[in-house]
């Protein structure tokens, strides 16, 4: 059951009243902020105490050995681990000589508001000295959306009840501590103290550094500047790994005293240490120009901007409300100006899965974006596009044609050491293929389906037809595969990845009819568009007749059925902490959706009745040691009638951090399953599908939801939907006619012409699903 909310339900804020200092790198991750190039945790402005010290920069990384027991051919030898850089949030305070230190002396209050209309972090603290000195200290922080190199604060520190002098320290510092990330020496002396110094400059109240990484030899450059509201003698420190500006002032009760503190980031692995020192400077001078009144409005515009065409609206469920919200808002914040750098598993809110992206980007965070920030969405499929060379080169050392992208990787080179769920889970280029395809379908974007998406299309298929094979049954198989269930690995015909790769075949062909002398510079041929066909309409998806349910791969329903009874009683979840990989994989027991998976991205290729028998049977195997099972779980539920059912799942998806449920929120965010809350309400109990470039809607609601209402931009406009009990209204706000399909009837859309029809009524035709021992969603409050 999920546990009493740490944080008030609030709409539009997540709001922390005390400070739980046991809980600090839990709430670290939840109050990050980011935009996709900088990425800075909530740690206190002072530092100490903290959970995790976090500050990240896109793609800035150093590389590692990775450790085998054998080697064997085609292994990758280097790892890439996103690293915590020069830290600028740094602000110290001393009061009457004592360090402001929560940990000492009296909290009389302390509160935290992640503002998600506002974008901005606001802390509210009073602290006695112990000394017996009162001072409040105020807080707020940003990071920019519209100033990319750009984060600042706002500090103000008050003195109350008795005069006080303070002395503020606003600081860069790199090398921080930072938690061991292995336990392989060598993997650890190469991320210990990973920045070296190349150089350090100071003058007034303004102070740069600048980095290189030891061995991926990437350049860094963090520089600051600080703005006191009164004339305030200050004195500048610097030293190759940290700068230091102090500033003091002699307060009356009542009195405060101010600072804006301005930092740039830039890192660049071919650019002279000139150019980006300069090109921070510029960025910083350009900020403090602006200043700090003008950023906020502008954040606060950037977001007004999203929302327009991204809030859900959910009446009846107020921690869901905010939820989602809270989801919406780290999903952008991930990938809002990345501009062609990957979007990690974690965002840039901690440092788990070393800051690596998964298949999680295409499959959970852009089909979220492209409905929603289509143009964050192109950013990350354009970043796939220039990996393609390395694909290309994976895929040429494996003995395959075309190109097999990395698994996991920071920037496009295999970073995975075990190849069965890495090498192996060859649909990942399936899904940026299919992600290309939504995109191209939802944003009538021609310029970069010739440039990205047929490149990206012809490569997939090209990888497609050398792994897979026509065999005697007439069938085209994919043999040896891992799908997106992680409890079954080097499988033969897995549903999803057959299903997602004749998608990615077909769309391939229709992308070079489209451009074909473009496709002729790609040397495609006519025989080979004709042989992409032919695979697709011959991919093979194993059925068992004698149980009338599609098997998760070919034989799976064949397999003897995990004993949870045992593992809820005994060795506990998640199962891969407690039992061998040997008998996870020869044994009917699911970490996370696969075939639930294939119903929702390939629904159209099964039907009703197909999809309610084989989600009623799925439910009693996966036991949900992933995040990214819940949200699409939800989706089929729902589909399929079980609408209670879909609700505890969503909720579950919606509080993944807020509750942390995998108890592992510290090591940052779970982007995909915080994309998922949207995936839940919109394709879930929205109905929306997009198969074959169609908008849909089947809109029903579950009894604890009264009304559900949500945005989405689709070719240049922008729908609006609004679902109540009995009765959904289609509006368009914007743009040229829309077609739309409501429970199975087509109708245009256009401005000014809202379209009411009733909502849709699925009569589920299974009981509702259980699910194994000790893994049954719900909903505690």
């Amino acid at each position: 059951m999920i546990p009493e909310p740490r944080y008030p339900v609030e709409p539009w804020a997540i709001r922390e009243l005390g400070l739980d200092l046991d809980q600090l790198a839990q709430s670290e991750s939840v109050f990050a902020l980011s935009n996709g190039h900088i990425g800075i945790r909530g740690n206190l402005d002072e530092g100490d105490p903290h959970g995790l010290l976090g500050t990240y920069l896109n793609s800035f990384y150093e590389t590692r050995p990775l450790q085998y027991g054998e080697s064997g051919y085609g292994f990758p030898e280097t790892g890439q681990t996103i690293i915590n850089v020069t830290d600028g949030k740094l602000i110290r305070l001393l009061v009457d000589d004592q360090p402001f230190d929560l940990r000492y002396g009296t909290l009389r209050h302390h509160e935290r508001i992640l503002d998600l209309r506002a974008g901005v972090l606001r802390r509210i603290a009073e602290w006695e000295s112990p000394a017996g000195q009162v001072v409040r200290v105020r807080s707020t922080r940003l990071v920019s959306l519209t100033q990319r190199s750009i984060m600042a604060i706002r500090y103000q520190v008050e003195a109350l009840g008795s005069s006080a002098r303070v002395v503020i320290q606003s600081e860069l510092v790199a090398h921080e501590d930072v938690p061991a990330q292995s336990g392989d020496p060598r993997v650890a002396a190469a991320l210990q103290s990973p920045l070296e110094a190349e150089e350090q400059l100071g003058r007034g109240s303004r102070a740069s550094l600048v980095h290189h990484t030891r061995t991926s030899r990437q350049r860094m450059a963090a520089a600051m500047d600080n703005r006191f509201d009164q004339n305030v003698g200050t004195e500048l420190e610097i030293q190759p790994d940290w700068a230091r500006l102090t500033g003091g002032a002699s307060l009356e009760a009542g009195e405060s005293l101010d600072l804006t503190k301005f930092v740039a980031y830039g890192w660049s692995s071919i650019r002279s240490l000139q150019a980006l020192r300069d090109q921070v400077d510029a960025a910083l001078s350009t900020a403090v120009r602006i200043g700090w009144d003008q950023l906020v409005s502008d954040q606060r515009a950037a977001l007004d901007e999203f929302w327009g065409g991204a809030d859900v609206t959910v009446e009846g469920d107020d921690t869901v409300q905010q939820a989602v919200r809270f989801g919406l808002f780290h999903t952008m914040q991930a990938a809002v100006r990345a501009e062609q750098r990957a979007i990690p598993a974690k965002g840039l809110t901690g440092s788990g899965y070393d800051g690596h992206a998964f298949w999680d980007t295409e499959c959970f965070v852009l089909p979220v974006l492209t409905a929603t920030a289509p143009t964050a969405a192109r950013d990350a499929l354009r970043w796939r596009h220039t990996t393609l060379g390395l694909a290309r080169d994976r895929a040429a050392a494996l003995r395959w044609r075309g190109a097999t992208f990395p698994w996991r990787t920071i920037r496009g080179q295999e970073c995975s050491g075990y190849w069965p769920a890495s090498t192996a889970a060859l649909h990942i280029n399936a899904d940026i293929a299919c992600a290309a395809i939504r995109y191209v379908d939802w944003t009538d974007d021609a310029d970069f389906d010739r440039d990205c998406a047929l490149p990206l299309l012809v490569e997939t298929a090209r990888l497609w037809a050398s792994v897979g094979y026509h065999g005697d049954d007439g069938a085209f198989h994919l043999d040896g595969v891992t799908g997106p269930d992680e409890y079954s690995a080097l499988a033969d015909d897995n549903v999803y990845t057959n299903l997602m790769a004749r998608q990615n075949l077909l769309g391939a062909a229709a992308a070079v009819g489209r451009w074909p002398d473009d496709a002729a510079n790609l040397e495609v041929t006519a025989d080979e568009t004709a042989a992409w066909r032919a695979a697709a309409d011959a991919m093979a998806v194993p059925y068992d007749d004698a149980k009338q349910v599609h098997q998760q791969d070919r034989g799976f329903t064949g397999h003897e059925v995990w004993d949870f009874d045992t593992s809820a009683k005994s060795t506990g979840y998640p199962l891969l902490l407690h039992s061998h990989y040997f008998d996870l994989y020869r044994k009917q027991v699911i970490k996370q959706a696969d075939l639930v998976l294939a119903m929702h991205w390939a629904g159209d290729q099964f039907t009703f009745e197909e999809k309610a028998h084989a989600f009623a049977y799925y439910e009693l195997l996966t036991v949900r040691d992933s995040s990214l099972s819940a949200c699409t779980q939800a989706v089929l539920a729902a589909e399929t009638g079980h609408l209670e059912l879909a609700h505890d799942y969503l909720t579950e998806a919606a509080l993944m951090d807020l509750g942390d449920l995998e108890h592992n929120t510290r090591d940052g965010l779970h982007i995909a399953s915080l994309a998922g809350s949207w995936i839940a309400l919109v394709a879930g109990f929205g109905g929306m599908r997009d198969h074959n470039g169609k908008l849909s809607f089947q809109p029903q609601l579950p009894p604890g939801i009264r009304r559900l209402g949500f945005a989405l931009r689709w070719r240049g406009a922008t729908v609006q939907v609004a679902i109540a009990s009995d009765e959904v209204e289609y509006t368009l706000r914007d743009g040229p006619p829309v077609k739309i399909r409501h429970c199975g009837e087509a109708f245009s859309l256009a401005v000014d012409h809202p379209v009411r029809r009733p909502t849709c009524r699925i009569v589920p035709i299974t009981p509702r699903p259980t699910q194994p021992a000790g893994r049954a969603p719900g909903r505690s409050f």
